[in-house]
């Protein structure tokens, strides 16, 4: 088992297959965008399963593609059921904006993508069009939880990002969608990752709040932890279906247990999502190196990974890359 020098076990990985992305979101991505990585750039399918095979023998038991939008890079799904063929791979995952989830649910099911999460920040249209920068996609992506629900990619997880003064009005009626849709809804604290830096502590809607809206109007019941490394506070319902999840980083963080690398597209080994420093491994498999040698470049970038994401330390610093860069 990979371990870092704080004794935290490594398994999870998260490997960021594209840059691209439909929608600008804008907690993530800037309304007027740096130009993508040029396509030389990105790690290929073989170099990517090459890494996770490596990684399995070092012991990472859980991997969720993530992008960008991975669903608009060509070969995702093959990709996917390639690696479920990895020995020690325990889970495989997919998180997506589920604009194009309608028509590559039933591909997914297919290639062994056992659950999916959708990214759904507004039950409102017109709001929903607002946060993503995107017209008339509400539509689509509630579709595409509705098809994925039908292929058998449970649980169907929906992640929200909560924003105060532009969508923590409607925290009450994400509740109602898990409840109706017998599905996870997952609110995530509103992180300094946005592009255009408008990221203040004061925007942040903390795990406390959540629950004190929800609470009065559908009793929650805590979900005792699966593992010391489970990033969300979980609750299910006490009078029907549906889970809620919290993900607080910044009121509550979960530092101390993290398990995660991640893989960004073009090759880039980041082991907190708020790296200032990356490890560069797209020279290593391009330029012959061993499966011993990345072991070994593994390793010593575990070794070096961060204690603490320090988001509230009063010398904290954004790291130059936005979510939509970095992998969700």
């Amino acid at each position: 088992m990979l371990r870092d020098k704080f004794g935290r076990e490594i398994h999870d990985l998260r490997i960021s297959v594209t840059d691209r992305c439909n929608f600008s979101c804008v907690y993530c991505k800037s309304a007027d965008p740096k130009n993508y990585f040029p396509h030389r750039d990105l790690l290929t399918w073989e170099e990517f399963l090459r890494l996770s095979r490596v990684l399995a023998g070092l012991g990472i038991r859980k991997i969720r593609v993530t992008g960008g939008e991975p669903l608009l890079r060509e070969g995702v799904v093959d990709f996917i059921a390639r690696l479920r063929q990895i020995d020690g791979l325990e889970d495989v995952a997919l998180t997506t904006n589920g604009y194009l989830l309608p028509e590559m649910a039933r591909e997914l099911a297919r290639a062994g993508a056992p659950r999916v999460t959708v990214s759904l920040d507004s039950t409102n249209p017109e709001k929903f069009a607002r946060i993503t920068r995107t017209p008339r996609s509400y539509e689509k992506v509630m579709a595409g939880i509705d098809a994925a629900l039908e292929a058998g990619l449970r649980p169907v997880k929906v992640n929200i990002v909560l924003v105060r003064g532009f969508n923590d009005d409607e925290i009450v009626e994400f509740a109602c969608l898990a409840r109706r849709r017998d599905i996870v809804v997952r609110f995530i604290e509103f992180m300094p990752l946005d592009a255009d830096h408008a990221w203040k502590r004061e925007l942040v809607v903390t795990a406390k709040e959540i629950v004190d809206a929800i609470h009065p109007v559908f009793p929650l019941e805590e979900i005792p932890r699966h593992s010391a490394s489970e990033t969300a506070l979980r609750y299910r319902f006490a009078d029907g279906q549906g889970e809620v999840g919290i993900v607080a980083p910044v009121s509550i963080p979960f530092c101390g247990q993290c398990s995660r690398l991640r893989v960004t597209a073009d090759g880039k080994l980041r082991t907190c999502l708020f790296s200032l420093r990356e490890h560069d491994v797209r020279p290593l498999v391009r330029n012959g190196a061993t499966d011993g040698d990345l072991a070994a470049f593994m390793k010593e970038a575990v070794s070096q990974k961060e204690r603490s994401h320090r988001i509230n330390e009063p010398d904290f610093v954004q790291p130059s890359r936005t979510m939509v860069y970095i992998g969700g």
